[in-house]
């Protein structure tokens, strides 16, 4: 039986760092998000050192306009982009993270 646990802990455990890759952005080249419902992109230009981050999402399947999000990060300031979902299951996350000179995006981790 306690292998039995381990074995499906390490599964679990592969299956998120899989689904947690992260992919490392250069400056104004687009990356996607998705965010269930949401998706978009997000791109970053450098301006006097520091990293202006764009991110524009909106609804898939319908007519609305969509939503942008500017921030400036930088070196080791992150961002969360997130998408609730209903009480008790997780939100759809996007993390994009500035690590010295380089902008990092990867699926993330949120709670309601």
């Amino acid at each position: 039986m306690k292998i039995r646990n381990i074995l499906l802990a390490a599964a679990a455990a592969l299956t998120f760092i899989g689904s947690a890759q992260a992919a490392e952005v250069a400056p104004m080249r687009g990356h996607a998000i998705d965010l269930g419902d949401l998706s978009g992109t997000a791109y970053y230009t450098v301006e006097n050192g520091a990293f202006h981050v764009v991110a524009t999402i909106a609804r898939e399947g319908e007519h609305t306009l969509p939503i942008r999000f500017e921030t400036t990060l930088a070196p080791g300031q992150s961002v969360v982009l997130s998408t609730p979902h209903e009480l008790g299951y997780a939100a759809d996350a996007v993390e994009i993270v500035r690590l010295n000179d380089a902008v990092i995006m990867h699926k993330s981790p949120a709670t309601n």
